[in-house]
C-alpha cells in the first residue's frame, strides 16, 4: 500500500494478531450482553472502554456509551460534580481511543457529543488538538473538530487564520490548513467583517500568498486546489442573474396555427409554430434558482392574467431549484398584435441555492403577432421523411443574413449592475495570466496549463459583453488540445471543456453563429415550416454547452459528434426538430431532458451505442444527475404492468411516454430490433414514422 512492498508476516508477528482477535472476540461477546440487557454498571461501561480502546471504531460500542451517560444523568442522586465526573471520564476515553486511531470518525463524534452537554471545560480541547495536529497536520478530522472548537469558545476568523497560516508555513502541502482558510475567509465575506468587506482588497493579497507555494513546488496539489477556489471567488458574482430569455428584448414573435409565416417581415429566430396555442416564455439565470412564480414574475399584457401563468424549473432532479424556468402564455385563436412585459425580481422571493437573493431587477418586453390559418390537408404530406441531411440545405439569403443579425442582440439581457465585472476582477486575471504564462515558460506543468486555460476563459467571459468576442477562445483550446495528449487519463474532462469553449466560440458572435446556421428545404408538412437549422455536425463535441445563447433554435443537428450526455438541452424549449445522429450515447437514460421538451416532433438517435451494454452504467456511477430520476414519478394506479413487453422496458416507457413525436430514427442501435420498435410504437401511438418506414 502507499509504494511499500508487502511483506510476509512473522511468526510471532502472526501469533501476536491472533492472541489480539481472541481478545478483541471475548470483549464483544460480553460487551453485547450488557448492551442487549441495557447494564449500565461500573463494569460494564469500563468494559466498552477496554473494547473501544482496541477498536476505536466500534460505532455500537460508543452509541453505548451515549447511553449510558444518558442513564447517569438521569438518576435522582445526580448532581453537578457527579456529572462534570462522568463527562470527563468520556473525554478520557476518547483521547485513549484516538491515541490508538486519531483518525476515527466515532471518536471525534463522541468528543463534540461529549463537549455539547455543556459540563466541560473546552480550554483543554486546543491543546490537545496541537498535539494530534503535531502527529499528523494534515488530520482533516483534527481540522474539522478544531473549527467546531474555535466557533465554541468564539475565537475570532482572524485568530484562525493567523494559525491556518503558520501551518502553511510548516508545510505548503497542508491541504487541510489551505481549505480551512478557504471556509474561514467565505465565512468573514458573508459577514462582510471588519476589512473583509472588499473582496477587491483581500483577494489580490490571496494570490501573492498562494503563489509562494506554487512557484516552490509546482507538482504539488494542495496549492492549485486553493488558486482555484480563489478563482471562483474572483469571477463569481453572489446575487443571481438573469442571463438570457426567450422572446428576446425587442423581439417581434409570430404564432401561426397550423403553418408557419414565412414572410420576411419576421425574424426566423421568432416565427415559431403552436398546435396548443401558446408559446412559452423562458429564463435563463446564470445560476440556480428557487421562488419564481406568479409574485417574483410578473407578465403584463392584454390577453392573459399574470395569476394563471404556472412557472416551472427545468431541473434534471425535479427539484425546485434550476438555472431555467418556463412558463407557457397561451394566446386567443383570433387575429392579435399585443405587447408583453415581463417584469422579474421587483418583488423579493427569487434565491438562488447558495442562500442570497435576487436584487438586480430586469425587465425585456416583446411584441406578439396571432395569424391564425386554416389546416390544408391536401398541402400536408405525413409520408414526407424530414432529414438533416446536407443535402437538404442551402445558405441563407443577404436578406436572411440581416435578419438574422438583427436579432442576434436580442437573444442576450444587458445587465447593467456588477455582473461583471468591476476593474479589481479584471486586474486580478490580467496579473494572474502574466504569471501563469511566465510559469510556463519556465516549467512544462499540466495543471499550470490547464489554470492559465480557466484563467483565459474567465477572462474572456467576463469582458465579453463589452467586447462582443472571446478574444483568448483559439488559445484555450489549444491549450485543451495540448493538455488530452499530456494527460490522457484525464482526457475526457479536457475533452468537455474543449467542446464548452468550442460552442461560446461559434455562438459568441453573429458572424461565427451565422456559418452555421443554415436554411431546410422548402417544406410541406405543418412540423416544420422554413426555419433557421443551427449546425453543429462533425465538431467532435462531448459535451453541450452555452444554452444561454441556443434558447431561440427550433432545428438542431448535432450529428457525427461524441455526446455521451445532452444533459441541458431542456432549456432550448422551442426544439420541434432534432438529430443526435452518429454520437455515443449509451443509454435511454441519456435522452431524459428530452422529456421536458414539449414541442419535440422529429428525433434521430441512430447509429449510437444504446443497448451495447446490457447495464445502464450512468446509473450507477452518476455522471449525471438525471440518471436517478427516470421512473420516480411512477403511478402505482397506472395499467402499465398489465403489458409484459412494457414491463420489460420500463426505461423506454418512462423516456417516450411523454413524447409527441411524429418522426423517431432508432436504427443502428443495438437496443434497436423489431421487438423494441413494436414496444415504441405502443408507447407513442402519434408516431407515424419510424426509421423511415411510414406506420400504418
Amino acid at each position: 500500500m502507499h509504494g511499500r512492498p508487502r511483506k510476509a508476516p512473522k511468526p510471532e508477528d502472526e501469533a501476536a494478531s491472533s492472541a489480539k482477535a481472541q481478545k478483541l472476540r471475548a470483549l464483544q461477546t460480553q460487551f453485547f450482553t450488557f448492551h442487549h440487557n441495557k447494564i449500565y454498571t461500573k463494569e460494564a461501561v469500563e468494559l466498552s472502554a477496554k473494547l473501544l480502546e482496541i477498536n476505536p471504531e466500534s460505532y455500537t460500542a460508543w452509541n453505548y456509551r451515549k447511553l449510558a451517560v444518558e442513564h447517569y444523568l438521569n438518576l435522582p442522586d445526580c448532581n453537578p460534580d457527579s456529572i462534570k465526573s462522568v463527562l470527563d471520564d468520556e473525554l478520557r476515553v476518547v483521547e485513549n481511543a484516538l491515541r490508538q486511531n486519531f483518525k476515527s470518525y466515532g471518536a471525534w463524534h463522541h468528543r463534540k457529543w461529549v463537549l455539547s452537554k455543556g459540563h466541560s471545560s473546552i480550554d483543554n480541547e486546543l491543546r490537545l488538538l496541537d498535539k494530534f495536529q503535531k502527529a499528523d497536520s494534515r488530520n482533516f478530522h483534527a481540522w474539522n473538530y478544531r473549527r467546531y472548537v474555535a466557533e465554541s469558545m468564539k475565537r475570532s476568523e482572524q485568530d484562525e487564520l493567523k494559525y491556518a497560516e503558520d501551518m502553511i508555513y510548516t508545510n505548503f502541502s497542508n491541504y487541510s490548513a489551505w481549505h480551512n482558510r478557504s471556509v474561514l475567509l467565505s465565512a468573514l465575506f458573508e459577514k462582510k467583517a471588519g476589512g473583509f468587506l472588499l473582496k477587491e482588497k483581500v483577494l489580490p493579497e490571496e494570490y501573492e500568498f498562494i503563489h509562494q507555494a506554487i512557484f516552490t513546488d509546482p507538482d504539488d496539489q494542495s496549492g492549485w486546489f486553493y488558486h482555484l477556489w480563489l478563482l471562483d471567488q474572483t469571477v463569481t458574482t453572489d446575487s443571481p442573474l438573469l442571463a438570457s430569455s426567450w422572446p428576446g428584448h425587442g423581439s417581434d414573435v409570430l404564432l401561426v396555427g397550423d403553418r408557419c409565416y414565412n414572410g420576411s417581415a419576421f425574424s426566423p429566430f421568432s416565427a415559431l409554430h403552436s398546435d396548443s396555442g401558446s408559446f412559452p416564455i423562458v429564463l435563463y439565470f446564470n445560476q440556480p434558482v428557487g421562488g419564481v412564480n406568479s409574485s417574483t414574475v410578473t407578465v403584463e399584457c392584454g390577453f392573459n392574467k399574470n395569476e394563471d401563468l404556472f412557472w416551472k424549473p427545468l431541473s434534471a432532479s425535479n427539484s425546485q431549484t434550476a438555472r431555467v424556468w418556463v412558463a407557457h402564455l397561451k394566446v386567443p385563436s383570433s387575429d392579435l398584435h399585443s405587447t408583453v412585459e415581463v417584469s422579474v425580481g421587483h418583488s423579493k422571493g427569487i434565491i438562488s441555492t447558495r442562500g442570497f437573493v435576487y436584487s438586480h431587477p430586469s425587465m425585456f418586453s416583446f411584441k406578439v403577432h396571432v395569424q391564425p390559418m386554416e389546416r390544408d390537408s391536401s398541402q400536408v404530406s405525413v409520408a414526407e421523411n424530414i432529414s438533416l441531411r446536407e443535402e437538404n440545405f442551402k445558405v441563407y439569403g443577404t436578406q436572411s443574413e440581416e435578419s438574422i443579425i438583427d436579432s442576434f442582440d436580442q437573444l442576450i439581457i444587458k445587465n447593467g449592475h456588477e455582473t461583471t465585472a468591476s476593474n479589481w476582477r479584471f486586474e486580478a486575471l490580467a496579473k494572474e495570466i502574466e504569471c501563469f504564462r511566465e510559469l510556463l515558460s519556465l516549467v512544462d506543468c499540466k495543471i499550470g496549463k490547464l489554470t492559465l486555460a480557466r484563467l483565459l476563459k474567465a477572462y474572456d467571459a467576463m469582458s465579453y459583453p463589452f467586447a462582443n468576442k472571446l478574444v483568448h477562445s483559439e488559445e484555450v483550446l489549444e491549450l485543451y488540445s495540448d493538455l488530452m495528449k499530456l494527460d490522457p487519463t484525464h482526457y475526457q474532462f479536457y475533452k468537455d471543456e474543449h467542446s464548452i469553449v468550442l460552442l461560446q466560440k461559434v455562438t459568441s458572435s453573429k458572424e461565427s453563429l451565422l456559418q452555421h446556421c443554415f436554411q431546410y428545404k422548402v417544406s410541406a408538412s405543418s412540423a416544420i415550416c422554413d426555419p433557421i437549422c443551427l449546425r453543429l455536425n462533425n465538431l467532435s463535441l462531448s459535451r453541450m454547452g452555452a444554452f444561454e445563447k441556443l434558447l431561440w433554435v427550433q432545428m438542431l443537428d448535432l450529428s457525427h459528434n461524441e455526446l455521451q450526455s445532452i444533459e441541458g438541452l431542456e432549456a432550448m424549449q422551442l426544439l420541434s426538430c432534432l438529430s443526435l445522429r452518429n454520437n455515443k450515447l449509451r443509454s435511454l437514460t441519456a435522452l431524459e431532458p428530452l422529456r421536458k421538451l414539449k414541442s419535440l416532433r422529429i428525433l434521430d438517435i441512430s447509429y449510437n451505442q444504446i443497448g451495447d451494454q446490457s447495464i445502464d452504467t450512468t446509473r450507477y456511477v452518476c455522471s449525471s444527475p438525471l440518471s436517478h430520476s427516470v421512473g420516480s414519478e411512477l403511478n402505482r394506479d397506472e395499467t402499465v404492468t398489465s403489458d409484459v413487453a412494457l414491463i420489460n422496458n420500463w426505461e423506454a416507457f418512462f423516456i417516450f411516454k411523454d413524447f409527441n413525436l411524429n418522426q423517431l430514427d432508432i436504427v443502428g442501435n443495438t437496443i434497436a430490433d423489431e421487438k423494441f420498435k413494436s414496444v415504441l410504437v405502443k408507447i407513442m401511438p402519434k408516431l407515424k414514422q419510424l426509421d423511415g418506414k411510414l406506420l400504418d
